[in-house]
This record gives structure tokens, sequence and C-alpha cells, in this order.
């Protein structure tokens, strides 16, 4: 008999024990819709992308190595 990998094993645990929950496909919907919030939703609005404003990964790297080090000195 073949044993599963850690991570099967860690998601069939919390399979079954939402199965076995009454309330258990409500809490997998709203911790789902929470994911979506927060990495899409947020990301969108309150991560933009400055480095899109460049052409080359050159112009990237000054652009963010001059803002680490205004950072730095400057708190």
């Amino acid at each position: 008999m073949k044993k599963e990998s850690i991570p099967v094993r860690i998601f069939r645990f919390y399979l079954e024990g939402f199965k076995s929950m009454d309330l258990g496909r409500t809490l997998w919907i709203l911790i789902l819709i929470k994911l979506f919030i927060m990495f899409v939703i947020l990301k969108i609005f309150f991560f933009p992308r400055y480095l899109n404003q460049f052409d080359t990964n050159s112009e990237k790297e000054n652009y963010v190595s001059k803002e680490l080090i205004e950072r730095a000195l400057n708190p």
C-alpha cells in the first residue's frame, strides 16, 4: 500500500472534517469568498503596478534600488 504525501493527507483531513460538519459547505464558500477578496479585489485597488511604466529590466532595477535607498535614508 502506497503512503500518501503530507499535503494530500492534510487536505483530506480538512475535507473530511468539513464534510462531517453541518455548516461545512457554507464555511468553504465563505473561505473562498474571503480569499478572492483578499487576493483579487485588494490587489487591484491598493497595490498598483508601478513597474509597468518602465520598458526594460534595467530601468525597473534602477527605480527599485533608488526607492529602497531613499526610504531607508528618509524614514
